[in-house]
């Protein structure tokens, strides 16, 4: 007897349909899976033999051939068991099949998704967000997940979802006896982050301040630069805790690349704060971007609608660097291997520290700077012109003085300059509103025109700076960016020449870096 049970699997963040058929004629014993399956598909074969005897239900030698569909995609991961499983069950009469051992429609009506243990558990998988999502959008009704992915599921509306625990409750589903789908859960937007810094206990460093209340604002890339010991890190820290709530779309577009990877946190089911990345130095490219034999996302795509710090940023690899060059302008990475070919979002912000010199001291007016030129420009070289160009604010973080260090006066909080953010967020969430830019960094060229029109003042001074620091194209439009945002925190509909003048004051040290 032939069985078709539907299944899903993911190409990347895009589902697809996969037809699991299952056909069990006489011959000599043997279990082939067919449809191009890698090594964890084909080693479903002991899975399914194991749980299907250890639920109770027989498994004698045959022929079994099972087949997944279309044959042309490769089929990756464990997710077909429990449709193999199923398609076994009901091709043996075991299940899916009336008293007249007639089909029942149940069996057509799911899609199954799960991993089976030996013991006939279903336990977890990963991407059963994106699968969902993509479900929905081609007409699915009805589909079945393992209980431990139910927290991710609760929040996609317009499918019914069931979650089953073992094999067994799975049998019950197709057999057709009364289910109820998991209930669904709204998404909550602005839940508090436990961020860890707060910029309050930040001693000194108002004018990093400033300039990371700007980054958060606009969604714009900073470098800071500085001695060792100034708090470069513990500010790349604090800015968790002052980025803007984040969106419905953003909350799912975050949660979907993390559960593809497997590193969504199953209580929660969701990424409700901004994803705040930290890889280190010795990160490889593929570490970073994304690839494998799997083509899985890399860094850059956690850290999507969130955070990539990279702190020393010159000690890490040129080669590593320069792979940044065209996500940060495109918010994209494409990764392509033999097999295939996946686009992934990697929409983040670029938070980057890095000493002025190998020593760490040149320009310190505390600490004598043991470096030679050549030591300092080689040094400096290794972050390319082309990648600077693309990081919207250079800051200097000065080493903070004893007085500062040891005030009691406490600082601005975290929460506060968060309020002034979400409001400048708010006003560029209603200007771009039915577009998909959502934040100032994100602007093309067209919005620029339109949205950053300069008075006379401010033409003249950015004109005399594009001239003395010899910008480029990218630097202006970057300029005009930031000053965008400036407005947007002082609540002002025109761009002023003050707001040009302080966009520039953070493009001042383009000449000093090169």
């Amino acid at each position: 007897m032939l069985a078709r049970i539907n299944s899903y699997a993911l190409n990347g963040l895009d589902g697809y349909g996969v037809t699991v058929e299952v056909d069990i004629h006489a011959g000599l014993p043997a279990f082939d899976v067919v449809g191009l399956p890698d090594a964890a598909v084909k080693e479903s074969r002991e899975r399914v033999r194991s749980a299907i005897k250890n639920c109770g239900y027989d498994f004698s030698p045959r022929k079994i051939t099972v087949n997944l569909a279309p044959a042309y995609t490769k089929k990756e991961g464990p997710i077909f068991d429990l449709a193999i499983a199923l398609g076994i069950l009901c091709s043996t009469e075991q299940a899916g099949v009336d008293m007249h051992l007639k089909p029942l429609d149940a069996v057509r009506e799911y899609s199954f998704l799960g991993e089976l243990s030996l013991s006939g558990a279903v336990t977890r998988i990963n991407g059963v967000m994106p699968m969902l999502i993509s479900a929905r959008e081609r007409g699915v009704k009805k589909i079945v997940i393992p209980r431990a992915n139910a927290n991710e599921a609760k929040y996609i509306h317009g499918i019914d979802v069931y979650a089953v625990e073992t094999l067994k409750d799975a049998v019950k589903l197709i057999n057709g006896e009364v289910a109820t789908p998991l209930e669904k859960s709204d998404i909550s937007i602005g839940g508090s982050v436990d961020c860890g810094e707060d910029l309050k206990y930040v001693k000194g460093q108002y004018s990093a301040k400033r300039a990371l209340e700007i980054a958060a604002a606009g969604g714009h890339n900073i470098l800071m630069i500085g001695a060792p010991g100034g708090g470069k890190t513990m500010l790349a820290k604090c800015l968790s805790g002052i980025l803007p709530d984040m969106t419905e779309r953003e909350i799912l577009e975050t949660t979907k690349i993390h559960s593809v990877a497997g590193i969504l946190d199953c209580e929660k089911g969701i990424v409700a704060s901004r994803p705040f990345r930290s890889p280190h130095h010795t990160a490889s490219r593929v570490s970073l971007t994304g690839g494998g034999a799997a083509a899985k996302p890399g860094e850059i795509s956690f850290a999507h609608n969130g955070v990539l710090f990279l702190d020393e940023l010159p000690e890490y690899p040129r080669s590593v660097l320069e792979i940044l060059r065209q996500p940060l302008e495109d918010g994209v990475v494409s990764v392509s291997r033999a097999s295939r070919s996946v686009e992934y979002p990697a929409n983040f912000m670029l938070v980057a520290s890095m000493n002025p010199c190998p020593c760490g001291y040149y320009g310190s007016q505390v600490h004598e700077c043991s470096c030679s030129t050549s030591q300092i420009q080689k040094y400096m070289s290794r972050i390319s012109g082309p990648l600077l160009d693309r990081i919207d604010l250079h800051i200097q973080v000065d080493e903070v003085n004893y007085d500062d260090l040891t005030s009691d006066v406490e600082a601005e909080s975290s929460a506060c300059v968060k309020e002034r953010v979400n409001a400048a967020r708010e006003l560029q969430n209603k200007r771009y509103a039915g577009t998909t830019v959502h934040s100032n960094a994100d602007m093309t060229s067209a919005m620029i025109k339109k949205y950053c029109v300069l008075d006379g003042a401010g033409e003249k001074i950015l004109q005399v700076a594009f001239d003395k620091l010899g910008m480029s194209a990218r630097a202006y439009t970057r300029i005009l960016k930031v000053a965008r945002t400036i407005a947007d925190l002082c609540g002002a509909p025109d761009i002023s020449a003050k707001h040009v003048a302080e966009a520039v004051m953070y493009r001042a040290l383009d000449k000093a870096v090169k």
